[in-house]
């Protein structure tokens, strides 16, 4: 087995980097199997996209249905506090700009670009273990549940941070990415209007459909107005608008994925516990795993074709997403016994 060296900053900087995994790995068995990100290998099964959405700009009175749609599967106070955008990711310069220069404060260890963002956005950054540390800060940011490892922070926990910000002119901004896996009621967009508060949301993972690129904020009504203005006309394409509009309607659907992602990650966790990983974290879309020797099981893995995640802060762990089909799990299993193999020679 060939292995190109090459910064391996380059390949766990972000999941679902193939093509870094495949320079790195060249003579890996065919095809990869992508488990380094958290996006639901069940996507939702969308009716077909008509010509028109491909054809035409996306009509204004599409933008408010899908805003208004969204308000209802988020529980927003109205489709008025409601930003949507081609993922979440586009809105992290201009929700980070809502609050001058300032003391900014992320909730770590977690996703990297919220911290690298409000550093661009001319913000002194730091790093908390837990929202009772953000108090202070003028730009608050909390991914809840959190990535990597899933930690779910009490909505009265945040909800007491944001009160403690109000008087100071500070912001709160929960990013939910995971929250359509995480607790019932558990998400801070009901409260965009009674405190500074901005809630982003997350479309493509819950809905396996990270691809069409579909996020929204939740905000108050003039922020939101605000970051509408910032955005532009035509931010999401007719195909994007079309397919979240059926999506985030079809509420008979959410609770039948939720059970079938809790059942594949009980399964992914006794696959990952049965050669000896710790099982530190997660949730339904992923579990993070923890071994004195995770290096090797993620070069192991790579060379079987098969991508999870590392951490450049904590080289023991190493996160898994879900297998998408029969094939997929059975080979995951063969790579781990091969795993286990070499460790026990």
């Amino acid at each position: 087995m060939r292995l190109v060296e090459e910064d391996a900053g380059s390949e766990d900087e972000h999941g679902g980097n193939l093509a870094a995994a495949r320079r790195r790995f060249p003579d890996a068995v065919q095809p990869w199997i992508d488990l380094s990100t958290g996006i639901s290998p069940f996507p939702y099964p969308h009716s077909p996209v008509p010509a028109t959405a491909f054809e035409r700009l996306p009509e204004p009175e599409d933008e408010v249905r899908l805003r208004e749609i969204a308000a209802r599967a988020y529980s927003a106070p109205s489709a008025d506090n409601i930003v949507a955008a081609p993922g979440t990711q586009i809105l992290l310069p201009m929700v980070f700009a809502l609050r001058a220069p300032g003391r900014a404060v992320v909730v770590g260890p977690t996703y990297a670009e919220h911290m690298r963002v409000a550093a661009l956005s001319g913000h002194e950054c730091g790093e908390a273990s837990g929202p009772a540390e953000l108090k202070s800060a003028d730009l608050a940011v909390v991914v809840n549940p959190n990535n990597p490892d899933g930690r779910v922070f009490a909505r009265g926990d945040l909800l007491a941070v944001a009160e403690e910000l109000a008087p100071r002119g500070g912001l709160l901004v929960v990013d939910e990415a995971f929250m359509d896996v995480g607790p019932e009621g558990g998400s801070l967009a009901s409260d965009v209007e009674k405190l500074p508060i901005v809630v982003l949301r997350s479309f493509g993972k819950f809905h396996g459909l990270a691809g069409i690129r579909l996020g929204f904020a939740v905000a108050s009504a003039e922020i939101a107005a605000r970051l509408r203005d910032r955005l532009g006309p035509w931010a999401v394409s007719g195909p994007a608008m079309t397919i979240g509009m059926e999506a985030l309607a079809d509420a008979d659907w959410r609770p039948t994925q939720r059970a079938e992602l809790d059942g594949k990650a009980q399964r992914l966790r006794a696959l990952l516990e049965e050669v000896g990983l710790e099982i530190v974290g997660g949730t339904s879309l992923f579990q993070l795993a923890t071994h004195e020797d995770a290096a090797r099981l993620h070069s192991t893995l790579a060379e079987q074709g098969i991508l999870t995640r590392r951490f450049g802060w904590n080289h023991e762990f190493l996160r898994f997403g879900l297998p998408g089909d029969e094939a997929s799990w059975g080979r995951l299993a063969n790579a781990l016994q091969v795993w286990s193999q070499k460790m026990e020679g």
